[in-house]
């Protein structure tokens, strides 16, 4: 089979969405090419929160938080910590431009189609603890009213509306293998027919052959994410001498189809690819009790009260607190040796500060269901969180704490739990309660977060000692290493064209989202501010988009 359009986009997640968008507007004819069926129109993105990062924004000046353009931009800077003369080349580039974009017209782009926001802003990632480092000095977390599936939706529909038209043809179930380069310049892909799949969306589906194709255009987009469901490649380029040991054992926070087959086909073609040692992964990982695709995880997003103790019982160290600093925390939990850590918290933590990741894990906000919504002012578990709480299997509920720890011990995968050990830091800890001052630098950010109007109102519990009948039962959560996002890609300039090793433009070649790193091969350098990555697949892709209208 060989056809041809102006534009070939393989990979048909939220950045292959947003540039088919784009070049449709402009009346450009796309072929858009995936490896899984229909059902997974979207990608990753359907599967989000559907957080994202603005500046400045209107949600932000009701609630009384002062942003501005120059704290973002030292916030993202301090955060990425960009330090490669030749790789951080574009990424420097692409993370000025990005936070402009935050701070300027994101929000109106997404308003203008439809996409609102829920007017409590969050506080995502914390950081290390000083101004100028790692973190958000400002809550700046929106969350979509729809979550991912609304991200999602108000690029699909204009995209089907274009394939109505004639514009669009999906080619799903189409896996490419190889780029195809004529004359120094990208113009088509050659593949495999994957045999048909009817299973439903993130399910993972056979890599059956049923034949082959060709597809020929005057320019090809690669937007097919990163490598978070291929831990043999997460593995391979895990930064040892920056993290530390790979983990022998991770769960997985993405479908099995996010396998960065792409990064090595479009490397082979001659696209360049750097910063591949940069990564994003959680620490905060549960196993799904009711999974989608194998060895599924959900991540715990937790308010900052959940003592934290390592695999042997310890205290996790300043200022590795839940939210702040996610891959110093994760360098610290491999540095011990073992995979896996425990949050001890108590039910009215439970109640307040767990949020889990993930659409189907909030019905409310993905269903806009104001009435459901408002069922979390109430006292209890949020549904989703009640369940994990009943039938997840890295859940311990207790009664008291020599019962708490018995129960950790008889699902603990490392060394025996020390009762004494574990009483030892519970104790101390809730010693510095009695007095609204502390030298205990946790408590300090409770407090510090109750400052908050919305953390005090909805996301942070008033600070309690953790063995206080009146705030049980006593709950322990066995932690695990998740696997999320590639910080690294393909390098892109600012119209995501792939550059090549030497520096110089792949004529007839663009790359974006997270298979570009989100942007230049790296917009977040080391570190991410957590609602930046969906950003980033709008913004790279509507990049990719835009510079393809201007030239074609």
């Amino acid at each position: 089979m060989s056809e041809t359009a102006d534009v070939i986009v393989v990979g048909g997640g939220l950045a292959g969405l947003v540039a088919t968008y784009e070049l449709t507007r402009a009346g450009k004819s796309v072929v858009v090419v995936d490896q899984e069926n229909e059902a997974n129109l979207g990608g990753q993105a359907f599967w989000s929160l559907g957080g994202l990062f603005f500046v400045d924004s209107p949600e932000q000046r009701r609630m009384g938080i002062k942003d501005s353009l120059e704290l973002a931009m030292q916030d993202w800077m301090g955060s990425a910590g960009f330090d490669r003369d030749r790789e951080d080349h574009w990424p420097r580039q692409w993370a000025e431009a990005y936070v402009n974009f935050a701070a300027g017209d994101k929000r109106s782009y997404l308003h203008d189609l439809g996409l609102r926001v829920m007017p409590n802003v969050g506080w995502a990632e914390r950081g290390g603890g000083l101004a100028t480092g790692h973190g958000n000095s400002v809550p700046r977390f929106h969350i979509t009213w729809g979550t991912g599936p609304e991200v999602v939706r108000v690029f699909r529909e204009p995209v089907l509306e274009a394939a109505a038209r004639g514009l669009v043809t999906f080619r799903h179930r189409h896996q490419v293998d190889e780029l195809i380069v004529e004359n120094g310049a990208a113009v088509g892909v050659r593949g495999t027919v994957l045999a048909p799949s009817h299973e439903p969306r993130g399910v993972e589906s056979t890599r059956e052959a049923a034949g082959q194709f060709e597809l020929r255009a005057q320019a090809v987009v690669v937007t097919s994410g990163g490598i978070g469901g291929n831990f043999e490649l997460v593995k391979e380029n895990w930064p040892t001498e920056r993290l530390g040991r790979a983990p022998e054992r991770m769960i997985t926070g993405v479908p099995a189809h996010v396998d960065g087959r792409m990064l090595g086909i479009t490397e082979s073609a001659g696209g360049n690819i750097v910063n591949r040692d940069r990564m994003w992964h959680y620490t905060e990982g549960i196993v799904n009790w009711d999974p989608i695709w194998p060895n599924h995880a959900i991540r715990i997003i937790p308010g900052p009260s959940s003592m934290w103790l390592d695999a042997t019982g310890t205290r996790m160290p300043v200022p590795l607190f839940p939210g702040y600093d996610t891959l110093a925390t994760l360098k610290h939990i491999v540095g011990t040796g073992h995979d896996h850590t425990w949050f001890i918290l108590t039910q009215s933590i439970i109640e307040k500060e767990f949020a889990l990741s993930g659409s189907e894990q909030n019905p409310d906000m993905t269903g806009k269901d104001l009435k459901l919504l408002l069922g979390r002012i109430k006292k209890g578990a949020p549904g989703p969180v009640e369940a994990f709480k009943q039938h997840g299997e890295d859940f311990v509920v207790r009664d008291n704490l020599r019962d708490l720890v018995d129960g950790m011990n008889a699902i603990n995968p490392g060394p025996p739990l020390d009762f004494e050990q574990v009483e030892r830091e519970v104790v101390a800890r809730d010693r510095e309660i009695e007095n609204t001052y502390t030298k205990d630098m946790q408590i300090m950010a409770v407090r510090n977060a109750r400052t908050y109007a919305v953390d005090k109102v909805i996301r942070v519990a008033k600070p309690h000692k953790l063995q206080d009948p009146a705030h049980g039962p006593m709950i322990a959560v066995r932690l695990n290493l998740l696997t999320r996002k590639t910080l690294g890609g393909l390098e892109t300039n600012l119209d995501s064209q792939v550059i090549r090793p030497d520096g110089t433009a792949f004529d007839g070649l663009y790359a974006a989202g997270e298979v570009a790193g989100f942007g230049g091969g790296g917009v977040h350098g080391y570190n991410a501010l957590e609602g930046t990555f969906l950003g980033g697949c709008i913004f790279s892709g509507r990049s990719a988009g835009r510079a393809l209208a201007r030239r074609l």
